[in-house]
């Protein structure tokens, strides 16, 4: 489930920035693409971090 939403706010970080490209005027929806997609790209680095450092029995 986790990864659906996951995958989800990626395909919406990608559709804002592409928006934001296409219509100059639009600029700051490129500017929220970005940054959604950057805290979603740090958000998923620090869960994989984190899985690591368990004890494995």
């Amino acid at each position: 489930m986790l990864l659906y939403l996951l995958l989800l706010v990626v395909l919406v970080a990608l559709a804002l920035f592409l928006i934001g490209i296409i219509a100059h005027g639009l600029f700051y929806l490129l500017i929220i693409g970005i940054v959604v997609f950057v805290i979603e790209m740090v958000f998923v680095g620090l869960r994989r971090l984190g899985s690591g450092r368990r004890s494995r029995r």
